[in-house]
């Protein structure tokens, strides 16, 4: 398999795409030390073995892991002894969080008849592992009952919850139905919650996930009628553990009072679309608005009448139990206390052979390949971290803990975190990328072979954009994943990796299992192998340039993209002097800034830069990073630090660029917009210091 991968585009081997590579992140390199740099990346990603992704794949998602089980630290174990046969420094975190549990639950059409609803997966004679899943459950529901009419709310969004008011729906005492799709689930509850809703059920439907994508499991990979989404539904002004925003979550830390945190009231099932076609079936009210229709055989209504009642009762324990992350070191040769950081979480609602297994084994074969280079001798000049996070489905716990408590040091050395969260999804790549990480990861996906493409990753990219001329993108990255502390609250680059591609979701399902992984996805690990290759590039050449490849350039030139768009909004264009202020900033530094940094660039590769001159320049480039944050943090949202990316308020997952700024365009709020632009213009300001003591170090010593 791995000859054949090596030897896909007939006269263009492995080693003659590496050689044939101009990106600008090998610049800072001597020219007689680009070669070697280059036979060191090609030797990493020929270490990436398909059969040893499947053997690691095998042996964690044998058993369901929630955090705080005892299948999570069996899988903690079992991750910490293979970075242990690494000899790799190895620390295991323990962390103390809040967690829920499933007790019971139970939701039944009461009147006009009487139908119990299935909250569990059927198990499937085609999949072993499909009978060891639990309940349905979304983690942090209130427990409880509830019972009244019926109605329907669409996505579950903001906005579907204004235009059921518009439409004079009121959702007091009522069991409100929602779908999943459009934001996070926890959003759902929220909403349903402030708008008086008793109680609130979700389910897949299967216009986004089930028949109508394509053939369901088993036969095919799609959502069948009993596949239930699992998920947490905490919706805080912070990540992490729930009763200790800011500080570590240790056995003895100081915790707030779970009655003072805003968790979940009501309670809240998720359910597939068999069970809930009984519902939505009986339901007698108006027809929905335009865009609200799904994919079962029926026109949707957004009431259920009189007649039709649902009842719905929860039982969930919360506690605070025990769980850790796994973090093993690769030491640097010469900089040691710098950091590139390499992470996805562990933990799964059941099995996660997608998620997130598919992404924590790209993490764990690129230490195998960084440590058996080491062996030999070859060692980057950074350390090399890599991380399996915790307990990061109940809410972006493990990795936020870690940031908490060790965001001094983070804030310091840390270079960049890439993140590889269900990363290997299918042959295609992409990314959600800080700006300043995108020119390097552009560089390295034009040396990394496609699976089932004749031709590199960026070339793959490009052809799919569009033919011949695509110019391949990145997302803006902001909110989801266990890349959100590190990037938000402690102002490290980051990038999270994924592929896509294939026909079919398991997500956080009884089926996110290796069967269904292998039938949808491939057993041939080409994709993951595509994965290990694209974060092993990357990370190798953030911590083995001389001067750090990222590209500050490119942040300033997104800024003013962004502001022009966010001018047109009435909050900003009320501020005639502010934002256009901002505009030549941003203009002005990525002009001097392309001029400084590629000045001492070039002085480094050739070999004319002092060893203090270049431990500047990267205290530079580091700290033009760490000047987007605010230590006051965002408004209502002091957690996060980042004036320059967030995730936004209202559907959690997508990015907020320039939060406070996009906070006052939402809200239409002149005031925030005011006070969003002093906060970046001071930001701009402590950048502009930073490149002007660049430039005067370096014209002192000419003199």
């Amino acid at each position: 398999m791995t000859h054949q991968l090596l030897s896909f585009s007939g006269s263009m081997t492995l080693a003659s795409i590496c050689l044939a590579q101009s990106g600008a992140s090998l610049s800072s390199f001597p020219p007689e030390a680009r070669a070697a740099y280059v036979e060191y990346e090609k030797a990493l990603f020929e270490e990436a073995r398909p059969d040893r992704l499947r053997e690691t794949h095998i042996l964690l998602a044998q058993e369901p892991h929630i955090a705080g089980t005892e299948g999570d630290a069996r899988t903690i174990e079992r991750i910490a002894g293979i970075f242990r046969e690494l000899n790799l420094e190895v620390e295991i975190h323990t962390i103390w969080p809040l967690l829920a549990e499933p007790i019971s639950a139970e939701v039944q059409i009461i009147a006009p008849d009487t139908v119990n609803l299935d909250l569990k997966e059927v198990p499937l004679r085609e999949d072993k592992y499909s009978s060891q899943a639990t309940i349905g459950w979304n983690a942090y529901s209130g427990s409880g009952e509830a019972a009244g009419e019926v109605v329907y709310a669409n996505y579950g969004r903001k906005q579907d919850f204004e235009t059921l008011r518009r439409l004079g729906i009121d959702c007091t005492g009522k069991i409100v139905v929602a779908r999943y799709g459009g934001n996070y689930r926890g959003f759902k509850a929220k909403f349903a919650e402030a708008a008086g809703a008793a109680g609130l059920i979700i389910f897949t439907d299967p216009a986004d996930s089930g028949y109508m994508k394509g053939l369901t499991y088993p036969e095919g990979g799609y959502a069948n009628d009993c596949c239930i989404q699992r998920g947490s539904i905490m919706t805080l002004g912070y990540q992490g553990d729930p009763l200790t925003p800011g500080i570590e979550a240790t056995r003895d830390a100081k915790r707030r009072d779970e009655s003072e945190v805003a968790l979940p009231r009501i309670p809240v099932q998720p359910m597939g679309y068999g069970p809930v076609k009984e519902i939505l079936s009986r339901m007698k009210g108006q027809a929905v608005p335009d865009g609200w229709q799904g994919g079962l055989p029926f026109t949707y209504r957004v009431t259920g009448g009189d007649e039709l009642r649902v009842r719905m009762r929860v039982e969930q324990k919360r506690e605070i139990k025990k769980t850790a992350n796994v973090v093993a070191t690769l030491r640097g040769a010469t900089h040691p206390e710098q950091l590139v950081i390499m992470g996805a979480h562990h933990d799964a609602w059941n099995h996660g052979a997608a998620d997130p297994l598919c992404g924590t084994i790209a993490v764990i074969e690129s230490a195998r390949a960084f440590s058996k280079l080491a062996a030999e001798g070859k060692r980057p000049a950074r350390s090399v971290v890599f991380a399996a996070w915790g307990a990061e489905e109940f809410g972006i716990i493990g990795s936020t803990e870690w940031v908490e408590a060790n965001r001094a040091n983070l804030m310091k050395n840390a270079v960049a975190y890439i993140n590889l969260d269900m990363a290997s999804m299918g042959p295609q790549f992409g990314g959600a990328v800080s700006p300043s990480m995108r020119a390097v990861v552009a560089d390295v996906a034009a040396t990394v072979p496609a699976p089932g493409f004749t031709g590199t990753v960026y070339e793959e990219w490009s052809a799919r954009v569009g033919a011949g001329g695509g110019v391949p993108t990145f997302g803006d990255i902001g909110g989801g994943s266990d890349h959100v502390a590190f990037l938000c609250h402690a102002g490290i680059p980051s990038a999270g990796f994924g592929s896509s591609g294939s026909r079919g979701t398991s997500y956080h399902s009884a089926y996110d299992t290796l069967v269904w992984y292998w039938r949808t996805v491939g057993a041939d690990y080409g994709p993951a192998q595509m994965m290990t290759r694209m974060s092993m590039g990357t990370a190798a050449r953030l911590a083995s340039a001389p001067i750090i490849p990222l590209d500050q350039c490119a942040a300033w030139d997104d800024l003013g993209k962004q502001l022009g768009d966010l001018m047109q909004r009435p909050p900003l264009k009320e501020q005639s002097a502010g934002a256009p202020r901002l505009l030549l900033q941003s203009v002005d530094l990525s002009q001097r800034g392309r001029g400084a940094l590629s000045r001492a660039t070039a002085h480094a590769a050739a070999g004319t830069i002092t060893p203090d001159e270049l431990a500047a320049v990267n205290r530079t480039i580091l700290g033009l990073e760490r000047a987007w944050l605010s230590e006051a943090g965002l408004p209502e949202r002091p957690w996060f630090k980042s004036l320059y990316a967030s995730p936004d308020e209202d559907s959690g997952y997508d990015a907020w660029v320039l939060p406070g700024l996009r906070r006052a365009a939402e809200r239409n709020d002149p005031e925030a917009a005011a006070v969003g632009i002093e906060l970046l213009g001071d930001a701009l300001s402590a950048q502009s210091r930073l490149l002007d003591s660049l430039t005067h170090n370096r014209n002192e010593r000419s003199e």
